[in-house]
């Protein structure tokens, strides 16, 4: 092991986005000579970066920003003092301001215009680059050891002082690119508390599936609801795709925070309708249409066609069934699934598949203005290492910059040379303020649902 000669004055460990952008705001413009030093364990920086939103990097939401804090689940009132510091006008300002356009597709999702996580990533290290910024790959960081007011750095090749260290090594999702939860083991190492982790916006795995031979087939504005031992814990709509394993897609995504093996999940294929409603409206069409088949009836609620015929099966309904035939039994069993499917949870899809992490470093020892540590001064927590995790369409990524910013600016505001302060940093009002209404406008090329 050699040491690496001279102190940082700040050192971030993890060269994802978070850890890129925190580096070259704390760095600060060009000539400033903060020396900054990023450590990252692979070869190159921002290998999950590149596989978000399909490699497309859908960048964060067009909505305003005060909308974002309910899509974090119990945690959007911690974010909120960083959101509203560095909103997502913000965001989009900065990467436009340096020549990389933004659009927004019919969903308000925020992509480069060019479609390309990597112009993304090009740009943060380009940033940096001007901005002086050490970037050190394949440094995979062992050990945090606090020493004179300050941290001790070690990897396998070096050791470094700073008097300031930025935790930003993300979550244990996608651990093909990296991420394997070296944040979390680092700040309990450091006697920070961290809860509990696990998989979230994952698909979810169901016992004695019945549609495997439907996977792929999805339905538009559904309901779905989260029992826990008979009692209702969460519930969501929106558009749900069948899966080999089970159940998937933006209404299921969101939910997998909550929700654990043995949970019962039911969808409404007729949102909107409950059972007694459905009830009456076939008595009706009965009643009036006995001529008409059953299985004609249910194309008028817009169900897949091979979906429509495997229910009618499962409830013996002939395919040729008029309504004039459809006894009482049938028609309470015909509701029941309709509005109630029910599917027992047997897992939910692990790290490998899960777009973030659920837990992470506990969030009442941060401080929500400045991301740093409570407990140790001048330790700092960014990004998905945090016990945060959004919904889908550019919230996560929003919070790691979000985030990043904050920390940042903390860093900044503090004399240099001077150990940490236990004070917390106001952040400062730079004027950027100016960008935060600008509108959004739709690339012609950008198409719904992307990313």
């Amino acid at each position: 092991m050699t040491t690496d000669p001279g102190d940082c004055e700040v050192i971030v460990i993890g060269g994802g986005p978070a850890g890129l952008f925190c580096a070259l705001q704390a760095a600060g413009n060009a000539g400033m000579n903060r020396r900054v030093v990023v450590l990252e364990k692979n070869a190159a920086c921002g290998r999950k970066l590149l596989v978000t939103g399909a490699g497309q990097c859908n960048l964060t939401h067009g909505g305003d920003i005060r909308a974002f804090f309910s899509h974090y689940g119990d945690h959007g009132a911690f974010l909120r003092p960083a959101l509203l510091g560095f909103t997502n006008r913000d965001l989009i300002a900065f990467f436009e301001s340096r020549g990389l356009s933004m659009v927004a597709d019919a969903g308000e999702k925020v992509f480069p215009a060019t479609r390309k996580a990597s112009d993304v990533l090009d740009l943060l290290l380009r940033e940096c680059r001007e901005r002086g910024v050490e970037i050190r790959c394949d440094e995979a960081v062992l050990s945090i050891e606090q020493r004179d007011g300050g941290f001790l750095v070690a990897t396998g090749t070096a050791r470094y002082t700073a008097p300031r260290v930025v935790i930003a090594t993300g979550g244990a999702s996608y651990p093909a690119t990296g991420s394997s939860g070296d944040g979390y083991r680092l700040a309990a190492g450091l006697g920070q508390p961290v809860t509990a982790i696990r998989p979230a916006l994952a698909a979810v795995a169901v016992e004695d599936h019945l549609f495997p031979h439907l996977a792929g087939i999805s339905f538009d504005g559904v309901a779905v609801s989260l029992f826990r031992e008979n009692r209702k814990v969460r519930e969501g709509s929106g558009d749900l795709l069948f899966t080999h394993a089970g159940l998937s897609g933006p209404v299921v995504l969101p939910l997998s925070r909550s929700i654990e093996a043995g949970d019962v999940l039911t969808v409404s294929f007729v949102p909107g309708r409950p059972r007694e409603t459905l009830q009456n409206d076939l008595v009706e069409t009965v009643a009036a249409h006995g001529t008409r088949q059953v299985k004609t009836v249910l194309s008028d609620f817009r169900l897949p066609g091979r979906f429509a015929n495997e229910l009618l099966h499962r409830i013996g309904i002939p395919q040729d069934l008029t309504c004039a035939h459809l006894s009482k039994q049938m028609r309470n069993d015909l509701v029941a699934h309709l509005t109630a499917f029910p599917f027992r949870v047997k897992a939910v899809g692990g790290f490998h598949e899960a777009m973030v992490t659920a837990g992470g470093v506990a969030l009442d020892e941060v401080d929500q203005k400045t991301m740093a540590s409570r407990r140790i001064p001048g330790l700092f927590f960014i990004g998905e290492v945090l016990d945060i995790d959004g919904d889908t369409g550019g919230y996560n990524l929003q919070a790691a910059f979000s985030t990043a910013y904050a920390a940042a600016r903390a860093i900044a505001a503090e004399p240099r040379g001077e150990p940490p302060a236990k004070a917390r940093f106001p952040l400062p009002d730079d004027g950027r303020a100016l960008h935060r209404h600008r509108p959004l406008h739709p690339h012609p090329a950008s198409r719904p649902g992307d990313g």
